[in-house]
């Protein structure tokens, strides 16, 4: 049966006569993740949670709409990586100016960015948007920034980690490699210390901090793991999804 909160499933005998109180936007990347996780590892984090956490909240009776996932983002530091493909943020800026005149002239006027790939920066573009659609509530969302207090996993990471690869394995197993091909995810920091403190910052290319195209050991990754975090995830989106979808945009300051 077609799922009446995702877009690509649903038909215009259900939609006709729809309204939707929020849309979903997953954004992911296409890039290598260590040698063992598919090229697709972030387009299917963010679609997966995406759609089951609109599954969750729509049996609450709040009316979410998942759109098509965009597979491509910013990659710049990866080059040179093979086929990794990458979309400019000025390029990101339009589609999204594109997508929004449509939800906007639709009266659908919550919109969100459920992003899976942390080389998709939001803010500056979201801030302008705002400019160009100031009647519409816009934000973003960053899965993956839940796994480190998340107390599942084990090893930290950001890319092809345990928390990733725990993930796919609940998800996607046929598409992991066997465990002995898994890279070990060593990280080459950057030597000047301000970078490795955080206070500041320049693009990473990822050639030369990783072997493996892996910032993470994922060796202690398992499915049982991956359901625990998913679920975990798909509830707090859940409710935030219904939150957004319930409240009185313009008056949520007080």
């Amino acid at each position: 049966m077609p799922r009446p909160y995702v877009l690509s499933e649903t038909n215009w005998k259900h939609l006709k006569d729809e309204s939707f109180e929020l849309a979903i936007l997953p954004w992911g990347a296409t890039e290598a993740h260590n040698y063992h996780l598919p090229y697709a590892t972030d387009n299917i984090e963010g679609t997966a949670i995406a759609e089951e956490s609109a599954r969750i909240a729509w049996e609450q009776g709040h009316k979410i709409i998942v759109l098509p996932t965009i597979p491509f983002g910013v990659n710049t530091g990866q080059s040179d990586i093979y086929l990794d493909m990458n979309l400019n943020p000025s390029t990101q800026f339009a589609i999204l100016k594109d997508i929004l005149t449509v939800l906007d002239r639709q009266g659908v006027k919550k919109f969100m960015i459920l992003n899976s790939h942390g080389g998709n920066n939001w803010k500056a573009i979201i801030r302008e948007l705002g400019l160009l659609f100031p009647e519409m509530f816009l934000c973003v969302t960053n899965w993956f920034k839940l796994g480190s207090g998340s107390g599942v996993f084990d090893i930290p990471g950001d890319h092809a980690d345990e928390m990733e690869t725990s993930l796919l394995l609940h998800l996607k197993s046929e598409l992991v490699l066997p465990k002995e091909e898994w890279g070990k995810g060593i990280e080459f920091k950057n030597q000047i210390k301000a970078f490795s403190e955080g206070w500041a910052w320049t693009e990473r290319p990822w050639s030369k901090i990783s072997e493996d195209t892996g910032v993470g050991n994922p060796k202690e990754a398992t499915k049982e793991k991956g359901e625990v975090f998913f679920n975990m995830v798909c509830t707090k989106m859940a409710q935030l999804f219904a939150d957004i979808a319930q409240s009185d945009i313009k008056n949520i300051y007080k």
